[in-house]
């Protein structure tokens, strides 16, 4: 077994066939064919599934553990690239979309100040699907939703934001401060899909505060309820971060007090022990959201702010 066998396997699961994987890897079909051959006979299984051009069963359980391979020996380079006080290499960060709108802009713009050969890539997703890519290894780290009920990772919370109720100016609702949630049990509102963590967070106030809310629609995607919310689809329920801090003038943000913070925070796995320029990556994360935290409408950072409710 070899490392051109690995990336072989990695790129047809990432391009999609033997030719794409040939055109990513720079060479020629006949050598990506070779060399999963060679790896196939090695270890007495077929990995890709020829008709298909798919992994099978077994060529999924080989790729996982191929990816940790590769990562770790990229992982061993940036180490030894980054012993002077330059850090060098690669950090792939997951975050929630609502988190990347405000946080991306000033951190790409401090790492290129302080950190110019450190390469990120950055990853959209919702914590439900960037936690398993994270386990999986395909992820360096990750700014998710807390609380997290899974042992194999570490967490920093960074800052909480209010979940707020965003409406036209014309409801019936518009203009108040606060509203309660029996309320809000009496409207009809565009709510997050249930079984999310938002979703969750939002049923478990509702059952405390003894009502249930109606929900003209569910919707995956916190920015997507957001847009049409703005688009005048109804009223709805999201963190204060999805909402834009131009929001226009025929729109309003009011607070619903029984509703929790969401808490979001740096995510990484216990081993391996996240490589140089991951830990660098958190040192500016800190700093971008203690500078421009605060600067969010509806955004705590520090002290009991940030302080992360249990999971249930």
């Amino acid at each position: 077994m070899d490392l051109r066998q690995l990336n072989a396997l990695v790129a047809i699961a990432d391009h999609g066939s033997f030719s794409a994987a040939a055109r990513a890897l720079y060479t020629v079909q006949s050598n990506v064919s070779g060399h999963i051959a060679r790896l196939e006979r090695e270890l007495g299984v077929t990995l890709v599934d020829r008709q298909r051009g798919q992994l099978t069963d077994d060529g999924v359980l080989v790729l996982e553990r191929a990816r940790r391979v590769l990562h770790e020996l990229d992982d061993i380079n940036a180490e030894m690239a980054s012993r002077g006080e330059e850090v060098r290499g690669a950090a792939r960060l997951g975050l929630i979309g609502t988190t990347a709108r405000w946080v991306l802009p000033p951190l790409l713009t401090r790492l290129a100040q302080v950190h110019p050969a450190l390469h990120l890539t950055a990853h959209e997703g919702n914590t439900t699907n960037l936690l398993p890519r994270l386990l999986a290894g395909h992820l360096d780290a990750a700014m998710l939703h807390l609380p997290l009920d899974e042992p194999e990772v570490d967490v920093e919370p960074l800052f909480a934001e209010e979940l707020m109720l965003l409406l036209p100016c014309g409801h019936h609702l518009a203009g108040r401060d606060s509203v309660t949630l029996a309320e809000l049990a009496e409207e009809r509102l565009m709510l997050p899909l249930r079984g999310t963590m938002l979703r969750r967070a939002i049923d478990r106030a509702t059952q405390h505060a003894g009502v249930e809310l109606q929900s003209a629609v569910e919707i995956d995607g916190v920015r997507l309820l957001t847009s049409l919310a703005l688009d005048g689809f109804g009223a709805t329920i999201v963190p204060a971060t999805s909402v834009p801090s131009w929001l226009r003038a025929d729109f309003s943000r009011v607070s619903v007090p029984e509703l929790p913070r969401r808490v979001v925070g740096w995510v990484q796995r216990r081993r391996p022990a996240p490589g140089t320029p991951t830990r660098a990556l958190l040192t500016v994360l800190r700093e971008v959201v203690l500078d421009q935290g605060s600067r969010q409408p509806g955004v705590q950072v520090g002290g009991d702010a940030v302080a992360v409710p249990r999971s249930g």
